[in-house]
């Protein structure tokens, strides 16, 4: 049984009409393909269009899904849409009545011609079903949590009708227990203060990593306001609210790119604390009533991790899952799910360990005759000890890229498409963030650590699973915090990951060789992007973040890739393409085949510092001439 879940705008590639009113609800584009309710492909449509958080038909997922499994759309049992059908309708009507030009269709007939436009062929209408929001977050965090039973919660910024769902779950039953409004949502309120601090949405977890800089208590009367904690795990907000609240307060809201002041600190810890005074409430509630000592969560606001780890740590459970694709892409996973379900009449129950479901790195030989291309960018040897060669690296101070296998589902970089760095001087969580990352320098880098290691520096729960994934914000210990400068945040936490043999080796190994030169069985770990593009997918990606980044060296597979020192005129020798719609007098005749220096850029020329700026933004992409 081949099971699809999608989660992505309904709007062909030339019109985003969709996308624009509601890029609340379908963000972070995705698909995965199940068998027998097996995960084989899953990947993020962001990671192949280049485009970050993308409301786009997941037209280029769907495609790399079903190359994966070498199967084609109409072999397809199912396929499942993240959001119910009455829904996106009613959206829908109230769309077409503010804009009587466009024509008048319906969702499922929008999911039918998107599919039949990519992939020429029609499904039949009983292979179309669409699953309510929360439920598809839930079925992605229950059945892959391995748990018997649990307490399921869904929190994220709205669902159809309600931000927060609560569940029972037994066996291979899902039932719901409780629901809030969309106005009493926690991650609605959290965008709200991320736009007050100067940011979007996507960036809440810049606010999360602002937080602990700060002082909760400056705000807590006005935040207080806002909210009333009432029996039973009810609550009373109005997210709305905020603006005006914090405006009679005489707070200065925070431009993008201007320096953040005292007050902006002390808001982003009066935020963070709400959402986890509020979180907690409901959930320690429902474990009372339940009695359920294990928790399993997903949806946007499960992506916090400081509230993870208070939760992880407040003693009322036992463990606790929190699916690593908690954000809408992981909804196409539970919408598969339980299509799959409800077509077997039961879900496979087990606990899922890594989530490498994306593109493989090709073979070796294709990867050095795209490196070749780069003959005037690049040098590369092949190392027959490549964990042992990329350890001796990072030991000797350098960043580097690493890739390898198959791309991580989901935001986290989980070993496989990671910078990674020495985790020992402080000053490295500044470079990275200066000259790699390109970001602002408060941002805290997550450590992985060999899981054998975990609790000889993390103040993990005992008892509690190894964390295979960067959920949860725990404590350093504190006799190793001056030794993880570069991973030890202001207060003494870190977002930690533990690397288990079993589940990557390659990486495991690096680890541990790196524990050979210096003693620690841990590496700084971000993910291998700069500031403006998703994660790295392909090693065509890759080499374009290692050329406009100051990263040291390269790793792909067992081939370790060094920089030339390439002038301008080497530059000139590349062929940009640029984005659609781009007005630039030399990009906008851009075509992929012709050299910067065929459209008459010339090294030492002001359009040619113009157009390095583009690329490291990505407006443009520089690559040899075919």
């Amino acid at each position: 049984m081949l099971v699809l879940g999608i989660n992505c705008c309904l709007s062909p590639a030339a019109d985003d009409f969709m996308a624009q009113r509601w890029e609340l609800c379908f963000h972070d584009a995705s698909a995965v393909l199940l068998r027998d309710g097996e995960v084989i492909a899953g990947i993020e449509q962001e990671r192949l269009n280049r485009v970050k958080h993308t409301t786009a038909f997941a037209g280029q997922a769907i495609r790399a899904c079903l190359d994966a499994a070498g199967a084609k759309l109409g072999d397809m049992d199912r396929v499942a849409f993240f959001f119910a059908e009455e829904y996106i309708d009613r959206e829908l009507f109230h769309l077409y009545a503010c804009n009587p030009g466009l024509p008048l269709r319906w969702s499922r007939q929008l999911l039918a011609a998107r599919l039949r436009e990519d992939f020429d062929t029609d499904l039949a209408d009983d292979k179309l079903q669409f699953i309510e929001h929360h439920t598809a977050h839930a079925y992605s965090a229950f059945p892959q949590s391995g748990y018997d039973d649990a307490l399921v919660v869904v929190m994220d910024g709205a669902g159809e009708d309600n931000a927060i769902s609560v569940y029972d779950a037994h066996d291979r039953t899902v039932q719901p227990l409780t629901t809030h409004e969309v106005s009493r949502s926690l991650g609605m309120l959290y965008l709200a203060g991320t736009n007050l601090l100067g940011y979007g949405l996507g960036d809440e977890y810049k606010v999360m990593g602002l937080a602990p800089y700060g002082n909760p208590a400056t705000y807590r009367q006005v935040f207080g306001s806002l909210y009333e904690l009432r029996p039973d795990g009810d609550f009373r907000l109005d997210h709305t609210r905020l603006f005006s609240t914090f405006a009679a307060a005489a707070f200065r809201p925070r431009r993008r790119g201007e320096p953040f002041e005292p007050q902006h600190i002390d808001f982003a810890a009066g935020l963070q604390e709400t959402v986890e005074s509020i979180g907690w409430h409901v959930i320690s509630h429902w474990q009372r009533v339940t009695g359920h000592r294990h928790l399993a969560m997903a949806g946007g606001v499960a992506q916090n991790c400081t509230l993870n780890g208070r939760i992880l740590r407040g003693g009322r459970f036992d463990d606790v899952f929190v699916h690593p694709a908690a954000h809408d892409a992981g909804a196409a996973l539970g919408a598969a799910i339980k299509a799959g379900a409800d077509l077997a009449g039961t879900f496979p129950r087990a606990r899922v360990r890594e989530v490498f479901w994306g593109t493989p790195v090709p073979p070796r030989e294709d990867v050095l005759r795209l490196l070749e291309r780069y003959k005037s960018f690049l040098t590369v040897d092949r190392s027959d000890h490549v964990t042992r060669d990329a350890a001796a690296l990072l030991a000797a101070g350098k960043v580097i890229g690493w890739v390898q296998g198959r791309s991580e589902f989901g935001p986290r970089a989980l070993g496989n498409r990671s910078i990674l760095a020495d985790p020992r001087p402080a000053a490295n969580r500044e470079r990275v963030n200066r000259i790699i990352k390109q970001r602002e320098g408060y941002r805290p880098f997550a450590p992985s650590v060999q899981a054998e290691h975990l609790r000889d520096y993390f103040d993990f729960p005992e008892g509690a699973a190894v964390p295979d994934f960067m959920v949860f914000t725990v404590p350093v210990r504190e006799d190793k915090r001056a030794l993880l400068g570069a991973v030890t945040h202001v207060d003494g936490t870190a977002r930690v990951h533990a690397v288990a043999k079993e589940v990557n080796e390659r990486y495991w190994l690096l680890l541990h060789e790196f524990a050979q030169r210096t003693g620690v069985p841990v590496v700084l770990n971000t993910s291998f992007n700069n500031h403006a593009e998703p994660i790295v997918d392909s090693v065509e990606d890759a080499i374009q973040c290692f050329l406009t980044t100051q990263l040291d060296h390269l790793v792909i597979g067992d081939l370790m890739v060094s920089k030339l020192d390439w002038t301008e005129a080497d530059l000139c020798t590349l062929a940009p393409t640029a984005r659609p719609h781009t007005e630039h007098p030399v990009l906008s005749r851009a075509d992929g085949a012709r050299s910067l220096r065929e459209l008459g850029v010339a090294p030492g020329s002001p359009v040619l510092d113009e157009i390095r700026r583009l690329w490291s933004d990505r407006y443009v992409t520089l690559r040899p001439t075919p």
